[in-house]
């Protein structure tokens, strides 16, 4: 059984993202990714395959997903150079759970205490 280990890319407001896996099917997996139903880091984005390699079984192609995780220095020459072209094929991603979080925090509703029983007056 053929494995594939692949980089997925994603621009979007939170900047540009890689994300490194393996498969046993390339476009499933993607489909998977882009339909929020992969990994959890690669949720509510849109993702398009950057690089792929094809690995004659699941152990190598593990292997490899190790090496290609540490090595960020391939990946961001990929983002380099697929850069301008994913500006075109991607979509801007909307904004994930913790952009909605934190642009709360920076503006806090300020909420009056409920009225007691004594309304403020001394009795």
């Amino acid at each position: 059984m053929h494995c594939f280990t692949y980089i997925l890319g994603s621009s979007g407001g939170g900047g540009y993202r890689t994300y490194v896996g393996w498969t046993t099917d390339l476009d499933r997996r993607l489909a998977q990714h882009n339909a929020g139903k992969g990994a959890r880091s690669t949720r509510g984005r849109s993702w398009v395959l950057l690089y792929s390699e094809r690995h004659a079984n699941q152990r190598k192609a593990m292997s490899r997903e190790w090496h290609l995780k540490r090595d960020r220095r391939f990946r961001k020459q990929l983002a380099d150079a697929m850069s301008s072209e994913l500006k075109d094929r991607i979509p801007p991603s909307s904004p994930g759970r913790c952009a909605r979080r934190s642009r709360a925090r920076r503006d806090p509703v300020i909420q009056s205490p409920a009225p007691g029983p004594l309304d403020g007056r001394v009795k």
